[in-house]
């Protein structure tokens, strides 16, 4: 088997997303591998030409990204237990291409990630990360479905 050094978690903070880090974590320390966990912020449509009087769209995106922060930090806080060789980063941009750049900046010998199981209309109308991910990906991709 293949020794993992450096271990990409995607997170999503959904619950499929906290089910699948635990493979992430349990993977990360058979190997002591270190983890890497991101957070990719989709970007948002450019809501400039529109009149939105409470919020400019800078405020908008300082705000999605203090949140995703926050949100982070209590993933961390609540999942990421028993190790303590992990980074973390929020990255703005498309998921999968995100994914794929910081998993190769890091030199990542895994991603990791969790897939909600969509079909039909929902699968082609919002796409799979997941799928994207797996498709383009030079790195070894394990993707975990959450039993429903």
């Amino acid at each position: 088997m293949k020794d993992f050094k450096t271990i990409l978690f995607a997170a999503d903070f959904s619950e499929s997303s906290d089910y699948a880090f635990s493979y992430a974590l349990s993977l990360a320390k058979q190997y002591e591998a270190k983890l890497v966990i991101i957070h990719v912020i989709n970007e948002p449509v450019d809501l400039r030409g529109f009149y939105v009087p409470h919020i400019s769209f800078e405020k908008l995106e300082q705000e999605i990204e203090a949140g995703a922060q926050k949100m982070m930090e209590k993933f961390c806080r609540t999942h990421v237990k028993g190790i303590d060789n992990y980074e973390t980063y929020i990255l703005p941009g498309i998921p999968y291409d995100e994914v794929i750049k910081k998993a190769t900046e890091v030199s990542a010998d895994l991603i990791i990630m969790g897939t909600h199981g969509r079909a039909g209309l929902d699968h082609v109308l919002f796409g799979s990360t997941a799928e994207k991910v797996v498709r383009k990906s030079t790195i070894p991709v394990m993707t975990i479905r959450i039993n429903e």
